[in-house]
């Protein structure tokens, strides 16, 4: 072969490229078994759709509450330094995405499957079964419209709307048992904090009648009582300084302004109660540090301090506690059923003229696929006929 000539390129068989019209014929040809297949399949699917349970759906609907700022917060500015705790602990975020969380819940999940006997009705064996079959027909959903829609599908239509209408009791029950909101945040803060001042302030009223058993002495004097009145309040403020940075630690870094001056203040204050216990009096200073106040009366002035101090406490802790719990009120009290599930008149699967039209399509591809295959072998078959009658002639 020369260099100028070129090696031939090898034409495509006639049979090796697919001719459209050829597969129409054959599909013209078979059409009485393209129908065929068209309308058994067809009738299969429509057969199908009939015998299959019907499964009715139910839908709730449910506006959940908007987290907002307490609408307290001025008022309690007026209430001491622990009115600022009130601002501090932040708000949720995204509170439908909680609801569906607590709707998609165990806790929720085996209530309801204790309450309707799901176990007995779904035949399962074991609760993490019945669980699976509870969320297999239960839908939960968070719209844009901010609204949370509950759907259920079973094949009774009246149980499918009490099963819908008992997740929105459910969610009612388990909001009311947790700290879900701003305001209930800040009411089981306080309210720990409250019952331990509570508790505080017992042990030092009896410590405080032991030792007026045991000294004798009733009722200090003036000067006394003045110094006594002085630590208390510098006790109690100390103190609702320290809760108030304890709080603020829960949302607050250490480079925050007033996480640092809320500091700032603790240490000023520890210092003056320092003078007040330890400190040298100066001349014409009233308020004699109570290190110098006869050992006599030392142990009843403490004693008599740890009550009044308690006592602040308490109160400055009930008024915080008293505020959360109307903060509380209002924000849990916003949980709304805007639909309530009831009975669906039609049902929703299944779908007969999609099931049929699915059957329909299906047999007319799988009918025009077998036309065309049995064709083909059809025309295999022939020349396979012809090789043996011309090796048998030849023979």
């Amino acid at each position: 072969m020369s260099e100028n000539e070129k090696p031939a390129v090898e034409q495509p068989s006639p049979t090796d490229e697919i001719d459209m019209l050829d597969v129409l014929i054959v599909l013209a040809r078979q059409k009485k078994w393209i129908a065929g297949c068209t309308i058994g399949i067809g009738s299969v699917a429509l057969v199908t759709s009939l015998v299959m349970t019907p499964v009715f759906t139910s839908t709730a609907k449910i506006m959940p509450p908007q987290q907002q700022s307490s609408g307290l917060a001025a008022m309690m500015g007026q209430l001491g330094a622990l009115a600022g705790v009130a601002g501090g602990i932040a708000g949720l975020k995204n509170p439908n995405d909680l609801y569906v969380g607590m709707l998609q819940s165990q806790t929720v999940a085996d209530n309801l499957i204790k309450r309707f006997k799901l176990s007995e009705r779904y035949e399962t064996a074991t609760l993490v079964d019945t669980r699976k079959s509870l969320e297999d027909i239960s839908t939960i959903n968070s719209g844009k419209d901010g609204l949370i829609s509950v759907s259920v599908d079973d094949k009774d239509p009246q149980f499918a709307a009490e099963l819908a209408n008992a997740y929105v009791d459910e969610l009612i029950k388990l909001t009311q048992t947790l700290a879900v909101s701003d305001g209930s945040q800040r009411r089981l803060f306080y309210e720990k904090q409250l019952q331990n001042t509570k508790d505080k302030l017992s042990l030092a009223e009896i410590a405080l009648k032991q030792t007026q058993e045991k000294t004798g002495m009733l009722q200090p004097d003036g000067q006394v009582q003045a110094i006594i009145s002085n630590v208390a309040q510098l006790n109690a403020t100390i103190a609702s300084k320290e809760v108030e940075l304890a709080a603020m630690r829960s949302f607050a870094t250490e480079q925050n302004p007033d996480y640092i001056r809320t500091q700032q203040e603790i240490q000023g204050l520890k210092a003056q109660m320092t003078k007040l216990e330890q400190g040298q009096p100066e001349a014409g200073d009233f308020m004699v540090p109570t290190g110098k106040v006869p050992q006599t009366g030392l142990e009843y002035i403490r004693k008599l301090r740890d009550v009044k101090y308690y006592e602040t406490m308490f109160e400055l802790l009930a008024k915080q506690y008293e505020l959360a719990k109307i903060d509380e009120a209002r924000d849990s009290s916003t949980i709304q059923v805007l639909d309530k599930a009831t009975p669906p008149d039609r049902k929703s699967k299944p779908k007969r003229a999609l099931i049929v039209i699915a059957g329909i399509m299906a047999g007319l591809f799988l009918g025009g696929l077998s036309a065309i295959l049995k064709d083909s072998m059809r025309r295999n078959a022939g020349k396979w006929t012809k090789v043996k009658a011309a090796l048998a002639g030849g023979a």
